[in-house]
């Protein structure tokens, strides 16, 4: 470490930190005397949810923890433990940590013990759904850090009255479009719709994995009839979660999913492929985060299923929309996005790919 004169840690955890990092390291080298590492926590380890993701970005963690299955509480003292080591062993200068996960949290809090400077990266991000983990991961991890780097003006204006004093607060855009933008001709090289025997713009993709929805029979049961409507009019791509297809099984309803006509059920899919199939699709139904803030940059409509979104600025400058999970309601604005009578939206400001940049340029000059 000594021909260096800042190391930066950069903790990550799950599939959607390991995409908001992939430029950190290139970015790096722009700037002497700069050190990254990339640590990943294990909090996602299989092949499918991890690895692959990593040899697609051709970025190699420096550490990897390997905490492995547990209890949200097991995996975070596991987290915090091996953090610490790391950064007894290393001494960061500075600790970047990504999003919303219990390894987001863990090891913000294990930087702050330690007297470590601490950047939150997508900081300022609210639902106000304390039924979330997620939530209480943004809340807390803001609470315990030093740096504040923003995504969109609404991350801005909650640190300000939640007391963050504003010279800490750093507007620099979507670390997870800089991703996108960096390997889009990957992305368009895919081969994932003639795999699945798709066209461009004549299907429709959907991404589910909240457990109310696909931990529960009626959870299931409500998901199989909206699913049964839209394929009606276009073919479903659905990228199953392992775990949902153990609850299909369980619940018996197997037989009655993969006999829908018109939903074609995969694996998870690699980054390069899941971006294929969001910039082809006609919309998006989900009820997840990032892939809110994807279709807007590519200008995808998208109907998440949720009752709120920590990421207003997809619905108020982008092509999402926030709707109850109701078949009728849901049918009603596919009609629109058909018809060609759904919203346009347009991209976000400093959603422009340099969001990695700007962070480094802001941590380049801390003395």
């Amino acid at each position: 470490m000594s021909n260096y004169t800042k190391t930066v840690f950069i903790v990550v955890g799950t599939r959607p930190n390991f995409i908001k990092v992939t430029r950190f390291k290139e970015v790096a080298e722009s700037f002497p005397g700069m050190c990254v590492k990339i640590i990943h926590t294990g909090q996602h380890y299989d092949e499918k949810m991890a690895d692959v993701f990593f040899r697609q970005f051709k970025l190699v963690p420096d550490h990897f923890l390997n905490v492995g299955a547990g209890t949200p509480v097991s995996q975070m003292a596991g987290i915090m433990i091996g953090i610490e080591k790391l950064c007894t062993e290393l001494r960061p200068d500075l600790m970047l940590v990504v999003g919303d996960v219990n390894s987001t949290f863990a090891a913000a809090l294990t930087a702050n013990k330690m007297g470590i400077m601490c950047g939150h990266v997508e900081s300022g991000l609210r639902s106000f759904d304390r039924t979330m983990p997620e939530e209480f991961n943004r809340v807390l991890t803001d609470v315990v850090c030093d740096l504040y780097f923003v995504t969109e003006q609404s991350g801005a204006d909650h640190l300000v009255r939640e007391g963050v004093q504003e010279e800490k607060i750093h507007f620099v855009g979507n670390t997870m479009i800089d991703t996108l933008v960096k390997f889009t001709p990957q992305i368009n090289a895919s081969p994932v719709l003639e795999e699945l025997n798709l066209t461009s713009g004549k299907f429709a993709l959907m991404t589910m994995h909240r457990p109310a929805t696909v931990d529960s029979s009626t959870g299931l049961e409500k998901l199989f009839d909206l699913i049964a409507t839209l394929t009606r009019k276009n073919p479903v791509v659905f990228p199953i979660h392992p775990r949902t297809r153990k609850k299909l099984e369980d619940f018996g309803l197997s037989k009655k999913f993969y006999g829908l006509h018109n939903l074609i059920l995969t694996d998870p899919l690699d980054y390069f492929a899941f971006q294929k199939l969001t910039k082809s699709a006609r919309f998006v139904v989900t009820d997840s985060g990032g892939i809110q803030e994807e279709s807007t940059f590519l200008g995808i409509p998208c109907l998440t299923l949720r009752p709120n979104t920590e990421r207003p600025v997809t619905v108020d400058f982008g092509t999402n929309t926030l709707v109850p999970f109701d078949v009728t309601k849901v049918t009603m604005l596919t009609e629109q996005i058909l018809s060609g009578t759904y919203k346009k939206g347009k991209t976000p400001p400093l959603w422009d790919g340099l969001a990695t940049d700007r962070i480094m340029k802001i941590i380049s000059n801390i003395k």
